[in-house]
C-alpha cells in the first residue's frame, strides 16, 4: 500500500496516514465508536466508503484533526488492535 502505518504489539494495524491521500488518515474504530466520533466531529471524522467504513474504519480529515480531537480516537483504536491484556492495561492507567 505504501503508506505509514501505526501497529500495535503483534503487528496489527490500528491506524494510517495518507490514505487515499496525504489529506487523509484513516483509525480502526468500532462501529459505535466511529458513530460517536463522526457524530462529534462530522468536519474531522466520515465512515470510510464501503465495506471497511461499515466496519468501523475512519477517515480522518487531518487538516482540521487537533491533537485533542485526534488523541482519544487513535486511543480507541489502539485499544481495538491490542492484546486484550495489554488493552485492560493502557485503559486503567488512564483513570
Amino acid at each position: 500500500m505504501r503508506h505509514p502505518d501505526f501497529r500495535v504489539r503483534g503487528g496489527k494495524i490500528f491506524a494510517t496516514l495518507a490514505y487515499p491521500d496525504a489529506k487523509w488518515g484513516m483509525v480502526k474504530l468500532t462501529p459505535e465508536q466511529q458513530e460517536e466520533f463522526v457524530g462529534a466531529e462530522p468536519e474531522v471524522f466520515e465512515p470510510v466508503k464501503g465495506g471497511w467504513g461499515r466496519g468501523g474504519a475512519t477517515s480522518v480529515r487531518l487538516r482540521t484533526a487537533t491533537k485533542a480531537i485526534l488523541r482519544p480516537a487513535m486511543a480507541a483504536a489502539w485499544c481495538n488492535a491490542a492484546p486484550k491484556k495489554l488493552a485492560r492495561e493502557f485503559e486503567s492507567g488512564l483513570q
